[in-house]
């Protein structure tokens, strides 16, 4: 199991409905408006690197709203 977290920076007063549309997505675990360089934070969970990619780039990113992504993967040393 991969876990990551995932900074999102949206429109200016979009943070709460993007928030509320990624949450839906399967394998998002928390999704959290926040203030400071991003507006939402997403905790988020795939059985495999390649697939947590997937649902990134074909449904985070797609949700209208946002305008850049990064993703930080959970490692464990």
């Amino acid at each position: 199991m991969v876990q990551a977290y995932i900074l999102i920076q949206t429109e200016v007063g979009k943070a709460s409905a993007v928030a509320e549309v990624i949450s839906t997505i399967h394998g998002v675990l928390q999704a959290e408006d926040v203030t400071g360089p991003y507006d939402v934070i997403v905790r988020a969970q795939a059985d495999t690197v390649d697939e947590l990619g997937r649902m990134v780039v074909a449904k985070v990113q797609q949700v209208e709203g946002i305008t850049r992504t990064l993703t930080c993967p959970v490692v464990h040393l």
